[in-house]
């Protein structure tokens, strides 16, 4: 290349490049850099921002982000939300202008991911186009929409006594160990069929617990329709108590979008706890059981974003279902009776049923569901008020049995029903029942049909019930679902595949060859009886010869 063509080059790029430079104009935007204070377990203490906002990001060293939840005049408290051991004081921070919030979008379904959206399994990052904020207004009163539409958990004692609707919040209650979370893990699993999708958040729980429930979801094919947001407990208590209202917004995106959602707190007695925590470390002032004096708000704005929105406004529902550890059975404590007051049901777990094997040991006498059978298929009704009727009249009954009380005829009856209702009641784990098997099983409990059969035979008569389901037309199995209740009609010929079914399993009348044995048995005693007696007079005979022949010698 000739050295005159190569200046021309150079000419032309560096003009480009002056214009390029010319046509940029910088602007000076101010930024607020503060610094901080103390760094303490979870909390830091920052100075030097002025302007900063009450729940607004604060930038820290590292990629962390904290949010300001004391604003003093001078100082602002700040929740950290991540790992914090390379904080300094004196380390520089920022303000961000934004409060927290997170990814939202049909992309997160199927992953199991922290509250700040960051993916904890092995797919790969999260490219949403959305992010909603944690902390959100719940719907108005008018943009909602009475709650009449079920929400079928699989669970017959649940479904028949303490019925859920799309749009309530049931609380789930009981003692550790009693399985709480088996009954949400069950629900999640119904929902296949039902076009519901599912965000299961565990908030404080052990990894152990949290991989096998995300492995039994993964092996029941429920997470192509399920969301897991997960704390562990070794996590800093900033994370644990976003964790819910993180998984809300996920949910309200669905819901907003016109789709039904289940929701899974899991539980927030931890996130109770983690509030207490952050609390006293911020150096508020402390309540009863040292909880600061909002833990009720917290968990009211947190539950009251669940519910069913009209129509005009896509018809979308949130159903929530928060978990809550109950200790010695006191279900009168703090939490406990806060959110029994919030929630519109309780679901209560007795350990004494469930050391019995009664599972799920759900006690019918202290669940209650506030919105009862406007949330259940008609169906249900027509047999579920006979059946908690009988079962409470059983409970009562049973108690004075064990005094070895002297029964009469009808309260025998009553009490060997009750035992075939408990008995029916029971259901294993991870295997919901369907809704036709189940209003065919409480259709034949609320004949007595189940009332001439063994207990021990129980298990299976009910399989053979369940299988003579797909003997009922299916018209009739469409009119479970519908709006009307079964007519006569419908209900004998429900009772007819019954008794055909449970026929096997029915004593069998006493045979007419039985009179003769008895008289045979009664020959037999009258023989036996003879040949005692005359063994007796022989006996007597032998014992009176002698003195007679002492006489005659």
């Amino acid at each position: 290349m000739e050295p005159e063509s190569l200046k021309n080059i150079f000419d032309k790029v560096f003009t480009e490049i002056g214009q390029a430079r010319e046509s940029v104009t910088p602007k000076l935007a101010p930024q607020e850099v503060g610094s901080i204070l103390t760094v303490s377990t979870g909390i830091a203490n920052v100075s030097g921002l002025p302007t900063v906002g009450f729940d607004e990001l604060i930038k820290f060293p590292g990629d962390l982000f904290g949010i300001a939840f004391n604003v003093d005049e001078k100082e602002i408290g700040t929740v950290l939300l991540g790992e914090y051991s390379h904080l300094h004081a004196g380390d520089q921070v920022e303000r961000t202008r934004r409060v927290m919030d997170v990814a939202v979008g049909e992309e997160l379904l199927g992953r199991v991911i922290d509250p700040l959206g960051r993916p904890l399994d092995d797919k790969g990052p999260i490219v949403t186009s959305k992010r909603l904020p944690i902390e959100r207004p719940s719907p108005a009163i008018m943009d909602r929409s009475p709650v009449t539409v079920p929400l079928q958990t699989g669970i017959k004692v649940i479904d028949a006594l303490i019925p859920i609707g799309r749009g309530q919040r049931e609380l789930i209650l009981g003692d550790r160990q009693t399985g709480k979370t088996a009954i949400a893990i069950d629900t999640i699993l119904n929902q296949r069929n039902f076009n519901v999708l599912c965000v299961y958040c565990a908030i404080g729980q052990r990894a152990s617990a949290v991989a096998r429930a995300v492995a039994n979801l993964r092996e029941r094919g429920a997470m192509d329709y399920t969301i897991v947001v997960v704390t562990e407990g070794n996590d800093p208590s900033g994370l644990i108590y976003i964790a819910p209202y993180a998984a809300t917004s996920i949910a309200e995106y669905f819901m907003e979008a016109g789709r039904d959602v289940l929701i899974v707190y899991d539980d927030l007695t931890n996130h109770a706890r983690a509030y207490r925590e952050l609390s006293l470390l911020l150096r508020r002032p402390p309540g009863r059981e040292a909880y600061p004096g909002d833990i009720f708000y917290i968990h009211s704005r947190l539950l009251e974003r669940s519910t069913h929105l009209l129509k005009e406004l896509g018809g979308g529902s949130l159903t929530a279902l928060p978990i809550i550890e109950t200790e010695a059975q006191n279900i009168s404590a703090y939490i406990p009776t806060n959110l029994i007051s919030i929630t519109d049901g309780q679901i209560y777990l007795s350990p004494s049923l469930f050391e019995l094997s009664v599972l799920p040991a759900v006690d019918v006498g202290k669940s209650v569901s506030r919105v009862g059978g406007k949330a259940q298929l008609a169906a249900y009704r027509a047999v579920a008020g006979d059946l908690k009727l009988a079962y409470s009249q059983f409970e009562e009954l049973e108690a004075f049995t064990r005094f070895g009380a002297r029964l009469d005829e009808n309260t025998r009856k009553v009490i060997e029903h009750g035992r075939r209702v408990r008995t029916l009641l029971k259901q294993p784990q991870n295997s919901p029942v369907p809704v036709p098997d189940q209003i065919v099983i409480l259709v034949a409990l609320n004949a007595k049909l189940f009332d001439n059969v063994p207990l021990d035979k129980m298990g299976e008569a009910e399989s053979a019930l369940r299988k003579a389901v797909s003997d009922i037309p299916s018209d009739l199995r469409d009119r479970f679902k519908g709006d009307k209740e079964l007519s006569d009609k419908d209900r004998e010929t429900i009772l007819d595949i019954a008794r055909k079914a449970l026929e096997p399993y029915q004593p069998k009348p006493k045979s007419e060859s039985k009179p003769e044995e008895a008289k045979t048995e009664e020959k037999h005693e009258l023989g036996t009886q003879t040949e005692e007696k005359l063994s007796k007079s022989e006996a007597q005979t032998e014992g009176k010869s002698e003195p007679e022949a002492k006489e005659k010698s």
